[in-house]
């Protein structure tokens, strides 16, 4: 997939969960990385990936609480798509069914931080309802242009961000590529005060 070929070109080590309806496990490597440091990396991750996949998120039960635990802990995450979704429904907001989905790669979304819209490629038809965000929790990060819907979130006292679009994808220019270095960025900054 495209997020770990980016992963992978960033020198990540990368422990990949396969959750389709079954609890599957690969480890994939990368070379410099001894078998010595392998159980740390998996018992105490620096970082962790919520990627994107299909379906209804609300269907996915015992990954949104498998996602309670993960949020209680102090792991930086970063999460895609289908991962926004989850957190956004572990942290107890809700999603709904788009009426046509966001499909293509000319996507516009904003970020609300800074007022730039960047192009981005998508393919969801389920979108978090910003209104049930609990602005304790998390708070709006990027919204659609188009039709102003949650492109992103923000959690509060957490290293948690999470976005509805497809950063790792080429709409154009990579223009959402540093969202990556922002996840290594929390990561590093979780390492120096350990």
């Amino acid at each position: 997939s495209s997020i770990m070929k980016r992963l992978f070109t960033l020198a990540f080590f990368v422990i990949t969960v396969l959750s389709l309806f079954a609890a599957t496990y690969s480890v994939k490597t990368v070379p410099n990385v001894h078998i010595e440091n392998r159980t740390r990396y998996i018992s105490n991750p620096d970082g962790i990936m919520l990627s994107n996949g299909p379906g209804d998120p609300k269907e996915c039960t015992e990954i949104i609480e498998e996602l309670k635990k993960l949020y209680a802990s102090d792991v930086p995450m970063f999460a895609i798509c289908l991962g926004h979704q989850l957190m956004a429904l572990a942290t107890g907001a809700d999603t709904h069914k788009l009426k046509y989905g966001h499909r293509g790669a000319n996507h516009p979304v904003k970020d609300l931080k800074t007022g730039r819209v960047y192009i981005s490629s998508q393919n969801h038809g389920y979108v978090v309802d910003e209104t049930t965000l609990d602005p304790n929790v998390a708070k709006p990060a990027f919204e659609n242009v188009n039709d102003k819907t949650n492109e992103g979130l923000e959690y509060v006292g957490k290293n948690i961000f999470t976005v509805q679009f497809h950063p790792e994808a080429c709409a154009g220019p990579q223009d959402t590529a540093y969202l990556f270095d922002r996840f290594i960025d929390m990561m590093k900054m979780k390492k120096e005060e350990q």
